[in-house]
């Protein structure tokens, strides 16, 4: 008896071997240059430029005569593209910015693996001065939306109003942390990640921090899987996962501009009580929730969400 289980434990272990050894081949996933990445993520109206030895992928969009441009900023893991929604139907009547920060999208990583905070808002204080834009209303989402509150408290000249979305900053406790990030926060899983990143792990990521799974696609899947798989960009998010730490959230009475504050009733990753923390600490500031959307409410949902902003716009003074 003891034999046959022997025999039997061998071709066990055989078959989760073979098993293993296919689910790397199926799962293997090299970095993907730049050059690979453009032809589908930088068409026009994309552009790049030498930002100091830093390439950055940018667009730049609408009448250039605009004297206050509106300047949209990213989260983690994501890309200017999170706001094609609001870019294009912003462009018919204002000057439109966005970008694609260091570490994420086409940008890549910086040279010395620096994320943190102030190393963001100096990056976006130094682009915005290339490109002209002396006073901006600056909007950012989740970790752009930390970037911009930021911006507004070290340049206050530059900011003319502030839209935070899902805005991180606190030192808040998830509900539900995306596996991607989980998987980058885990010393021994993240080194693995990369060469193997399975897409259904990105596409669980990505339905994680929508409101409703049924807006979430298989060409959204694929542009948050393929920008992953940029040169560094897996290196780059494990680095600032461990460069994450609140921002001075005790500062935030110090903001004084027009401040909009859009959230995600069903946001599980910053929860609703952080939108209403910086509701009561930024004087003045509204608050606008909806209810069925999640973490990223400008991608998930760009036309309802674009109407609370053009309903607060006429605040900002240009």
């Amino acid at each position: 008896m003891s034999s046959r289980f022997s025999d039997f434990a061998l071709k066990a272990f055989g078959i989760l071997l073979m098993l293993a050894a296919l689910g790397f081949a199926v799962s293997k996933a090299p970095d993907r240059s730049l050059d690979s990445l453009v032809p589908r993520w930088a068409p026009p109206p994309s552009d790049f430029l030498d930002l100091d030895g830093q390439l950055v992928h940018y667009r730049d969009q609408g009448p250039a005569s605009d004297p206050v441009p509106l300047v949209l900023i990213h989260g983690t893991s994501a890309s200017l593209h999170t706001w094609e929604g609001w870019a294009t139907a912003l462009a018919q009547t204002h000057r439109v910015v966005s970008f694609d920060l260091p570490g994420f999208g086409l940008t890549g990583p910086n040279a010395d693996g620096d994320y943190r905070d102030a190393r963001y808002v100096d990056f976006v204080r130094r682009l915005l001065a290339r490109l002209g834009v002396a006073r901006a209303v600056v909007a950012g989402n989740s970790l752009g939306g930390e970037i911009a509150w930021q911006l507004a408290l070290a340049d206050p000249a530059r900011v003319a109003g502030l839209v935070l979305i899902d805005s991180a900053g606190h030192d808040f406790v998830p509900e539900s942390l995306p596996l991607g990030f989980r998987i980058a926060r885990i010393p021994v899983l993240r080194q693995g990640m990369r060469w193997v990143l399975p897409r259904r792990a990105i596409e669980a990521s990505v339905l994680d921090v929508y409101g409703d799974p049924s807006h979430v696609s298989a060409a959204l899947v694929d542009r948050y899987y393929e920008l992953t798989l940029r040169e560094g960009n897996r290196v780059a998010l494990m680095q600032r996962m461990d460069q994450l730490a609140p921002g001075p959230v005790e500062r935030l009475p110090g903001i004084k501009v027009p401040t909009l504050i859009l959230w995600g009733g069903r946001d599980r990753l910053i929860p609703l009580r952080w939108g209403e923390a910086f509701h009561q600490a930024i004087a003045g500031s509204q608050l606008v929730v909806f209810p069925k959307l999640g973490h990223v409410p400008q991608e998930e949902d760009p036309a309802a969400t674009l109407a609370a902003l053009r309903d607060w716009l006429p605040q900002v003074a240009r």
